[in-house]
């Protein structure tokens, strides 16, 4: 990809973001991971309730880029570049970032930990979890249309295609299971965000 093309797509992923919370002298990058349909979204919005972070969800960011989402290789990465220079851009301007995607492979995981070491900014990693039967019928609520919400497009094949694919992450992480009361570990991150 040319750098012309990167840095428009850059440009349209800033155009297409919220307004930017306050910076701060000491930025942290949150990294959420998880299967579809598990809670990333919502774990971030909470998270995001108690904390100044913007957070930067793939699925809304991917539709800024392609209107009409093919979800191929190709287009991941186009996708991916641009969001990993963005991230850069915004950690340095001081802002912190929660990263809400996928991100099931520790490969594509290095990419994120290489930008918190290069910036020397705090990273904080999550792995979202639910149990299938209630990611299930999560999906089956999203298919309906009954959870507007959502940016998503994952359905329950999804979840399955992809459930092989997720790799254990391979540095400290937090585990949250949006099944039950995430208020405790929302509060320890936002100890350690903090501290």
């Amino acid at each position: 990809m040319e750098e012309s093309q990167l840095l428009s797509d850059v440009e349209r992923l800033l155009g297409s973001l919220a307004e930017l919370p306050e910076p701060v002298a000491r930025p942290v990058f949150i990294v959420v991971s998880g299967l579809p349909g598990t809670g990333k979204s919502y774990f971030s919005n909470q998270l995001a309730g108690r904390l100044p972070l913007l957070i930067l969800e793939s699925d809304a960011l991917r539709r800024a880029l392609f209107p009409a989402p093919t979800y191929s290789l190709a287009e991941s990465a186009r996708l991916f570049r641009a969001l990993h220079f963005l991230i850069e851009i915004l950690l340095k301007k001081g802002i912190s970032v929660i990263l809400d995607a996928t991100n099931l492979s520790e490969k594509h995981r290095e990419h994120l930990y290489n930008i918190a070491g290069r910036l020397d900014v705090k990273l904080i990693l999550v792995r979202v979890i639910a149990p299938p039967a209630v990611v299930r019928e999560r999906l089956l609520a999203r298919e309906m249309g009954l959870d507007r919400a959502t940016k998503s497009e994952a359905d329950w094949q999804v979840y399955e295609k992809m459930r092989p694919t997720a790799e254990r992450i391979g540095r400290k992480h937090y585990r949250v299971d949006t099944s039950r009361d995430i208020t405790p570990i929302i509060d320890k991150i936002v100890r350690e965000a903090r501290r």
